[in-house]
C-alpha cells in the first residue's frame, strides 16, 4: 500500500536522522557522553538525531507541535496535530555497540495517534503504520503471532535498572511469568519490542515506567497488526506502563500481572500491622 503524504514526510525525516546515527554508531568511542540521570545516558548522537528530526518535520508541517524526549513539549499554532519523537530509543545499546536501537516517530491528531514509524537504521528495518491501513515492515504487511498459550510464547519485558522503577515488583512479576512462558527477552528498546510484537517475533510485551515517546509509534503498529495494547491494569491507552500481544496473550499477561498486584497488596502475615 502506498504511504500517505504524512507518512512520506516521516520516512524521509527518519532516514535522514538514521544516516547520522549510523555514522555515529561507527565512531562510538569518540562520542561525548553526559549523564542525565542514573543509568540514563544522553549522547551527542541523541541531540543530533533530534535536531535533524525537528528541522525536517517542522519544515514539512510548520504549524504542528512537538513532544520530544530531549526538548520536551514545543507548542505550535496548529493545536490539533503533534509529533511525538524519540530520536534514539535504546541509547545504552547504542553506547555499547549493540545494534538494537531505533528512531520512533508518531503523529497525534486531536489526541489520537494516527501515524507511527519505528526505524532501526543498522538493520535497515522500517516499520510503519497508519490508522486503519495496517502495519508494515519495508512494505511487507505485518500480523501479530497466533500463539495463544503462554507456555509457547516468547515475552519481551523491560527490566528496571539502577535508579529506575520498582525492582521488587518486577522480580515478583517475573517470578510469575517465568513459570508460565516459553521464554523472556529484553531488547533494550521499547519501540523495537513493540515493532517485534507487531511482526510476530515476540508474542507479547510488558514494561513499566515508560514515556509517551517510547510507545506511541509502537502501540499503533501492534494495533494495526491485529494486536491489543493497554496499560498494566487493562485500561485503554498506556499511561506509564504497557501490555501488548494478540487477544489471548494480552489477556493472559493482564491476568498474571493482576494476580501479582493483588498478592503484593495483601497484608504480610510475618509483619504485624503498625
Amino acid at each position: 500500500m502506498a504511504a500517505s503524504a504524512l507518512m512520506n514526510v516521516m520516512i524521509a525525516a527518519a532516514r535522514k536522522a538514521g544516516r547520522g546515527l549510523t555514522r555515529d554508531f561507527g565512531e562510538i568511542e569518540q562520542l561525548q557522553v553526559s549523564v542525565k540521570g542514573p543509568g540514563n545516558f544522553v549522547t551527542a548522537a541523541d541531540h543530533r538525531s533530534e535536531e535533524t528530526l525537528f528541522r525536517e518535520l517542522a519544515r514539512a508541517r510548520p504549524g504542528y507541535g512537538f513532544l520530544m524526549e530531549e526538548r520536551g513539549a514545543v507548542a505550535g499554532p496548529d493545536k490539533t496535530h503533534r509529533w511525538i519523537v524519540d530520536p534514539l530509543d535504546g541509547t545504552s545499546n547504542f553506547l555499547h555497540g549493540i545494534p538494537l536501537f531505533s528512531i520512533a516517530l508518531a503523529l497525534e491528531r486531536e489526541g489520537e495517534v494516527v501515524c507511527g514509524l519505528v526505524f532501526n537504521p543498522i538493520l535497515d528495518e522500517l516499520y510503519t503504520a497508519e490508522k486503519g491501513q495496517g502495519a508494515f515492515v519495508n512494505s511487507r504487511r505485518l500480523r501479530v503471532a497466533a500463539r495463544t498459550s503462554l507456555a509457547e510464547c516468547i515475552i519481551a519485558v523491560g527490566i528496571p535498572h539502577r535508579g529506575r522503577g520498582d525492582h521488587q515488583r518486577f522480580i515478583a512479576e517475573c517470578a510469575k511469568l517465568m513459570g508460565q512462558v516459553g521464554g523472556l527477552r529484553r531488547s533494550g528498546s521499547a519501540a523495537i519490542d513493540l515493532a517485534w510484537v507487531a511482526a510476530g517475533r515476540f508474542d507479547g510485551y510488558y514494561e513499566r515506567n515508560l514515556n509517551p515517546w517510547d510507545v506511541a509509534a509502537g502501540a499503533l503498529l501492534v494495533r494495526e497488526a491485529g494486536g491489543f495494547v493497554s496499560d498494566g491494569e487493562g485500561n485503554a491507552g498506556t499511561s506509564d506502563s504497557i501490555v501488548a500481544g494478540n487477544h489471548a496473550v494480552h489477556r493472559a499477561l493482564l491476568v498474571v500481572l493482576g494476580a501479582t498486584e493483588r498478592e503484593a497488596s495483601k497484608p504480610n502475615p510475618a509483619r504485624p500491622p503498625s
